[in-house]
């Protein structure tokens, strides 16, 4: 008897996606299904980026589907689709940009930059379209982690073009003054800045736009949470005790303008000694899984106060880059798989497709 379509939708109502929790089915990740007497073929289009498990995931359909009684060849195909999710009512998106994700801490000094530029550099390996807006004005990090010298161009005059590094497109304020040069702003033109940068960079089709937020929760950063069409916030602490109160400061702060807690990255967690091998919680220990617990929000994970970090972030080529096959890549995919599914999950927002009605006089 042939195997019918019906029979392998059933079937994979009963498989869970690993990395969201949900059945194919359920979170429509099933596009097509054909069957040619004993032979099946599923097409699956995920939500969220995940190039380095493709093949995991196409070996667990097929070995899900091959305990259905007379199944012959069962054929997987694994893509991504990533559409635009909702952001804080009454905030227009931004055009060439699907998703915003802001990566923020409440103190300066946490290894916000680097952890919000090894997110970028995850999700752009995973598939993903991808750029980083430097929102730190006073201090821009960015051009020096990722290896980018240079001004900006515009072909029209109006705009700027992204720089681009490692298949990330760029913007900092950084490409635009002399390295040495203090930003001595006021917070009103560092905000107008800030709003010029991100609607004034013609970003190209981009999945996610990680911007890396400046320290602190004061007015800049408020007025960005506000204007900026933000689909999800991460913020990052570590477990010392004053990093963790400024965290929840911040957390506090996206929360009252309406901007989701992604979760939280606790960085400099454990500190293991390079010659002995010693591990030491040189900031405390666990400050970051009681601060979700306390908030109710995910704990994206943790990575080690390592050495190799700093060295690969300071020579412009991050650690996803630098070691993409090692421990410490592998936790900032695993983090980066957790936004990207948390995004997928979301409300879509359509606002971008519909078109523009003009009422003329006839």
């Amino acid at each position: 008897m042939p195997i019918s379509e019906a029979d392998v939708q059933a079937r994979l109502r009963s498989l869970i996606d690993p990395n969201t929790g949900r059945d194919f089915v359920t979170e429509k990740s099933v596009r097509k299904v054909h069957t040619d007497g004993k032979d099946v073929t599923v097409d699956l289009l995920l939500a969220y980026p995940a190039h380095s498990q493709h093949e995991m995931l196409r070996k667990l359909v097929q070995q899900h589907l091959a305990d259905l009684p007379g199944v012959g060849k069962v054929a997987v195909t694994v893509g991504h689709k990533i559409g635009s999710h909702a952001v804080q009512r009454g905030v227009k998106l931004v055009s060439g940009v699907k998703n915003i994700i802001a990566v923020a801490s409440g103190k300066g000094g946490v290894g916000k930059s680097t952890t919000a530029v090894n997110l970028a550099l995850a999700l752009a390996s995973e598939g993903a379209q991808v750029g980083v807006l430097d929102a730190d004005i006073y201090g821009p990090s960015q051009p020096t982690m990722l290896g980018i010298a240079g001004r900006p161009e515009s072909k029209d005059g109006k705009t700027l073009e992204p720089l681009e590094a490692y298949g990330l497109q760029a913007m900092s304020i950084g490409f635009l003054i002399d390295v040495d040069t203090p930003m001595v702003w006021r917070g009103p033109m560092v905000t107008q800045a800030l709003e010029q940068l991100l609607k004034d960079t013609n970003w190209r089709d981009l999945d996610y736009l990680i911007v890396d937020m400046p320290p602190g929760t004061g007015d800049i950063q408020l007025t960005l949470a506000q204007k900026v069409p933000v689909t999800g916030a991460v913020i990052v602490t570590t477990p010392q005790d004053i990093a963790l109160i400024d965290a929840r400061k911040g957390l506090k702060m996206f929360d009252k303008v309406g901007v989701p807690i992604v979760g939280i990255v606790e960085n400099m967690a454990i500190h293991v000694c390079s010659q002995c091998g010693h591990a030491e919680h040189i900031f405390g220990e666990g400050g970051a899984q009681r601060m979700c617990k306390d908030y109710k929000v995910p704990f994206l994970g943790a990575l080690p106060l390592d050495i190799r970090i700093r060295e690969q972030a300071d020579s412009g080529r991050p650690t996803v880059v630098a070691d993409p096959d090692g421990k410490i890549a592998m936790v900032y995919r695993e983090i980066a798989r957790k936004i990207a599914v948390f995004v997928a999950q979301k409300a879509e927002d359509f606002s971008a497709k519909f078109p523009n009605i003009v009422v003329q006089n006839t």
